[in-house]
């Protein structure tokens, strides 16, 4: 059944608002995903703060089109959804999650990010890059690194000095 004028313009100022609002949105194809496991991905990414709209391609397209964005716009191959969120790396980790459990029937395709378009292989990697509290947690042990080093060694003097007495 065909979308009526006034349901394609609601549809429309979603993706708009999604656009708008979100720090990166992930392009998903979704082919062939069944609908049991689609309702566990979204539930899993709305724990994640993480939203996922299924849309027209001619719709998404045309809200993308009204935005300006940067680079050039991947090919919307198959059934096509967005994954967004107001975290950067989110969306694309939740997809790049989910891809791994369920090979072949869901693929990143593309998507935005700090408003430019991105390939599907930039996407992956920007999934692949470990949380904001893992880098804070790996950046505190870079800088206490030297300190600990210190100790260590200071221990160790310490340890022969009172051996050697």
């Amino acid at each position: 059944m065909p979308l009526t004028k006034a349901k394609k313009a609601e549809i429309l100022s979603k993706i708009s608002g999604i656009l708008k609002d979100s720090a990166s949105v992930v392009f998903v194809n979704f082919h062939g995903l069944p609908v049991a496991v689609s309702g566990i991905m979204r539930k899993a990414m709305r724990a994640q703060e993480v939203g996922f709209t299924v849309a027209k391609k001619s719709l998404i397209k045309r809200a993308l089109g009204e935005k300006t964005i940067n680079g050039t716009m991947p090919v919307l191959n198959g059934e096509l959804a967005l994954a967004y969120g107001t975290d950067a790396v989110a969306p694309a980790k939740q997809v790049a999650d989910f891809a791994k459990k369920n090979e072949g029937k869901i693929s990143i395709i593309g998507g935005i990010f700090e408003g430019a378009y991105m390939s599907a292989l930039e996407m992956k990697t920007l999934a692949a890059t470990p949380s904001r509290d893992t880098l804070l947690g790996m950046l505190a042990n870079v800088w206490s690194a030297p300190a600990r080093s210190l100790v260590i060694a200071l221990d160790q003097i310490s340890r022969q000095n009172s051996a050697n007495v």
